[in-house]
């Protein structure tokens, strides 16, 4: 499974989305997804359930797909 950091990154090359652009879509704080794009979740910022949930939501991605390494039981898909 690749790190959060790259799926981040991929998912917003494709849809032409700058760090703020993702902010603006998903109320997450600027820096906090700057931290998130550049260190994934080995970073001294980790993100919240409900962030990875407005991430994968805002980019269009399997929820399973921004949640590298984390237990998928009892978690809903969007």
């Amino acid at each position: 499974m690749a790190d959060l950091s790259h799926v981040l990154e991929a998912a917003m090359h494709r849809r032409h989305l700058s760090v703020q652009a993702l902010a603006d879509r998903t109320g997450i704080r600027t820096p906090r997804i700057r931290a998130f794009v550049q260190d994934g979740t080995a970073g001294p910022i980790h993100p919240t359930d409900q962030e990875l949930h407005e991430l994968a939501h805002a980019l269009d991605l399997p929820l399973p797909e921004v949640l590298p390494g984390a237990d998928l039981a009892g978690v809903p898909d969007t």
